[in-house]
């Protein structure tokens, strides 16, 4: 029931969020000498206007279907580390969190790559005039496999790996400090704003972290698209992407990152919430400060493309 929960909690998480993450990557990768957006808004107001309220939700498919395995991977990850640590602290948390990331790096990195590049797809043209590359999540993915094999598909998994082991920690942390800070009881009438605002503003802090990579990790999984390549690895993309652009490169779609963590995250976590209290009146969690593995209600992952 805990894994059903979660997977609508995540499925609501997506619809809420992709949009966002769309007008992310698409300012995070645009052309510093040709941009085709001046900001968030103007890069949203862009895409509506010449590819329909649709183009927002390019790519959507693959973060979908992927949401049940990599929630299955991170509760049982993560409920396994935290009886294995048999301590529930500020630390066991992080590193819990930290294992979970690592280890659905597996589905979450050809995932996030089919998303990446169908978002990419008909940058700046016309609905009319839009030429298709691939027609689907897993047309893409059986595209690139076919002329890139496994390591095609995995493009960008050390990246992956950087940003989702400590973001994942870094998220189960701040969620653990904030609810043991806000305290709540079944019975309090807040117990829910406070459940939201505390997987909000976890997102955020967990997005914070680990940004910098996000950035580098986008740009290895666009490359390519066209045909051409600029990037033979992590460093040299960082290292170009410094020169062109200076640090401020590192902030590239951040405002709609943030702007996303925190819808994304109360999201999930009002769905979860409500579902389990709709199926479990009777085993309502005592205090949500609880371990996660004995209060699923703290169970709940960020969706990746957290």
């Amino acid at each position: 029931m805990d894994f059903l929960a979660g997977c609508l909690g995540g499925a609501a998480g997506v619809l809420v969020g992709h949009p966002f993450d769309t007008v992310k990557v698409r300012l995070q990768v645009q052309s510093v000498d040709k941009p085709l957006y001046r900001g968030t808004y103007h890069c949203f107001q862009s895409i509506i206007r010449q590819e329909s309220m649709f183009g927002l939700y390019k790519g959507i498919g693959s973060p979908m279907m992927g949401l049940t395995f990599i929630n299955a991977i991170v509760f049982g990850v993560q409920g396994n580390t935290m009886r294995m640590l048999a301590e529930d602290t500020p630390l066991n948390q992080f590193l819990a969190g930290a294992a979970a990331g690592a280890i659905q790096c597996v589905i979450c990195c050809p995932m996030e790559l089919a998303k990446t590049r169908m978002q990419m797809q008909g940058t700046g043209e016309k609905k009319s005039s839009s030429r298709k590359v691939y027609k689907n999540s897993l047309d893409c993915l059986a595209r690139i496999y076919q002329r890139e094999g496994v390591r095609g598909v995995n493009r960008g998994m050390v990246t992956t790996l950087i940003r989702e082991t400590p973001g994942f920690g870094v998220y189960f942390l701040a969620y653990d400090l904030l609810t043991r800070s806000l305290g709540c009881e079944p019975e309090d009438p807040y117990m829910i704003p406070k459940l939201l605002f505390a997987g909000g503003m976890s997102g955020i802090a967990s997005w914070l972290s680990t940004y910098p990579v996000d950035v580098i990790k986008s740009r290895l999984q666009a490359d390519g698209v066209g045909g051409k390549y600029q990037y033979s690895s992590i460093m040299d993309c960082t290292r170009k992407s410094i020169q062109r652009e200076g640090w401020r490169v590192f902030t590239r779609g951040l405002t709609s990152t943030l702007l996303r963590a925190f819808p994304v995250n109360a999201a999930t976590f009002a769905t979860v919430t409500l579902f389990l209290l709709y199926v479990r009146s009777d085993e309502a969690p005592k205090d949500c400060e609880t371990a996660p593995h004995h209060a699923p209600l703290q169970q709940q992952a960020q969706p990746s493309s957290l």
